[in-house]
C-alpha cells in the first residue's frame, strides 16, 4: 500500500523536474572578504563536572523584535563573545582570548535583513510543543544509494542526542547546547562520540522507478517529498571527539537574550571520517536564497535510526538568527542549515552551510508561550572563527 501511494507522487515530481523551464537567473554565492578572528592567549580552566543533562530546547525571553532592537555589540563586546572554551577528551578545559582585525560593523536594522515578513513570528499561534506545523513535510532518507550520497552523507548523530554536519575532514559543526547548557558541560560531553549511519549489509532492494543521477539536486525544494525504499538494517559507526570548541557568547549568555546568537560549537574528531564534507558559507539575506528556502537533515528522535530531511521557506531574520517553520522534532538540533546556489568563480552549483539549527525557542510574553524555530546564522565573524578552528590559520579563511 505504501509503494502504491508513493508512485503517483513520484511520477508527478519527475514530470515536473523534466518539463519545468530552466530559469535564466541563477541565485549566486557572493564572495566577500571576511574579518580575521585570531586566537591570542590560552589559559587552563578548572575541569568541568559534566553533571548537566543534555538540552533539547532553548528557552529565551527575547523574541525576534527584541533581538532586532538589541544594541549592537561593541568591538570589545565581540572580543569577549567570540573568545572560546576548548574541552579536551582527557577532561582538560582551556579558555582562549581572541583578537579581531578588519571588522567593519553593519547596522542590525539594515534593510538587508528586512524580509518583508516582520511580525509574522509575533503573530504565531500560541501552542505548546508544536514541532510539526500542519502537514508533516519531513521525509526519511533510506537505502545506501541515498544515505551515502552527498549531501545527505554529511549529516551525523552526536552521542548526546543531537545532530551535526561534516564541515572538514575531522570537523563537525553542531549546536552549543548539545554539549553545554550555558552553565556546565552536559553528561557525556567528555566522551563525546559522533555516529555515521551506515547499512549493516549491502542494499538488496531496488526501486522499480528510474531516478536521474542528479535527483537530490532537484528534490531540494521540489514540489513533493519522495520516500526511498526502506531498509531497516542500519547501524552507526562511531568516532570519538578529540576536542570541542564553544564560544563564550553562549556560555556567558546562558541561552538567554544575546546567548542564543552563539548557539554553535565545533567538534574535532580523533581520526578522519573519509566522507565528503560541506563547505561553510556566510549566511546571505533570506531574500537571496533560492525560493527563500533553507534545508537541513538530522536524526529526529521520533524516527529512531533514520536520517530525516526537510526544507521550508525562511521567515523573519536578524543579524544573527533565522526564524522558520521547518518541521522538526528533538534530535534535529545541531543540524547544518544549508543552501545550494551558483558559484560563479568555480562555474558550478555549490552547497554551503549557512547556519546551525538551534531548535524550538519558547518565548514567554504576556503570560503565554510563543514558539519559533530558530537557526543561528553564520555571520562573517562567526565564519572567520569557525574556519580558523577548522583550518588552523586565517589565510584560508578570508573569503566566505
Amino acid at each position: 500500500m505504501r509503494s502504491r501511494a508513493t508512485l503517483p507522487r513520484l511520477t508527478i515530481l519527475l514530470c515536473l523536474l523534466f518539463l519545468a523551464p530552466v530559469s535564466s537567473s541563477r541565485p549566486q554565492w557572493i564572495l566577500q572578504r571576511v574579518p580575521v578572528v585570531l586566537p591570542q592567549q590560552t589559559e587552563a580552566r578548572p575541569a568541568p563536572n559534566f553533571l548537566s543533562p543534555a538540552r533539547l530546547d532553548v528557552i529565551s525571553h527575547c523574541d525576534p523584535e527584541c533581538h532586532k532592537k538589541a544594541p549592537r555589540p561593541s568591538y570589545w563586546d565581540l572580543r569577549h563573545l567570540l573568545a572560546f572554551e576548548t574541552l579536551h577528551s582527557d577532561g582538560q578545559l582551556t579558555e582562549t582570548s581572541i583578537g579581531i582585525y578588519g571588522y567593519k560593523p553593519t547596522s542590525n536594522t539594515s534593510p538587508e535583513y528586512s524580509t518583508g515578513t516582520a511580525g509574522k513570528a509575533e503573530r504565531s499561534h500560541v501552542r505548546r510543543k508544536r514541532q510539526i506545523f500542519g502537514h508533516d513535510g519531513r521525509f526519511s532518507i533510506a537505502g545506501q544509494n541515498f544515505l551515502l550520497k552527498y549531501p545527505f552523507s554529511v549529516a551525523v548523530k552526536l552521542s548526546t542526542g543531537c545532530s551535526g554536519t561534516l564541515v572538514g575532514n575531522r570537523h563537525v559543526l553542531t549546536a552549543a547546547h548539545c554539549v553545554h547548557d550555558g552553565k556546565n558541560y552536559v553528561k557525556g560531553a567528555q566522551k563525546l562520540r559522533v555516529g555515521f549511519l551506515k547499512p549493516k549489509h549491502r542494499e538488496t532492494q531496488h526501486s522499480s522507478i528510474y531516478l536521474p543521477s542528479n535527483f537530490t539536486n532537484h528534490i531540494e525544494g521540489g514540489p513533493a517529498p519522495y520516500t526511498p525504499p526502506i531498509n531497516d538494517k542500519m547501524k552507526f559507526q562511531w568516532i570519538r571527539a578529540k576536542r570541542t570548541h564553544v564560544p563564550k557568547g553562549w556560555i556567558k549568555g546562558n541561552a538567554n537574550d544575546i546567548g542564543m546568537d552563539y548557539d554553535y560549537a565545533l567538534l574535532e574528531l580523533k581520526k578522519p571520517h573519509k566522507r565528503r564534507h560541506m563547505k561553510l558559507g556566510v549566511s546571505p539575506p533570506a531574500q537571496r536564497l533560492p525560493g527563500r528556502r533553507v534545508h537541513f537533515s538530522g536524526f529526529d528522535n521520533d524516527r529512531a535510526g533514520k536520517l530525516v530531511y526537510r526544507f521550508c521557506p525562511a521567515g523573519e531574520e536578524t543579524t544573527d538568527l533565522l526564524y522558520q517553520h521547518c518541521d522538526a522534532q528533538p534530535g534535529a538540533s545541531g543540524s547544518g542549515v544549508y543552501a545550494r546556489m551558483w558559484d560563479g568563480r568555480r562555474r558550478r552549483w555549490e552547497r554551503k552551510v549557512i547556519g546551525v539549527f538551534s531548535g524550538h525557542q519558547w518565548v514567554e510574553r504576556q503570560g503565554a508561550s510563543h514558539e519559533f524555530n530558530v537557526a543561528v546564522r553564520i555571520t562573517p565573524l562567526k565564519y572567520a572563527q569557525i574556519c580558523y578552528w577548522i583550518k588552523g590559520n586565517f589565510v584560508d579563511c578570508r573569503e566566505g
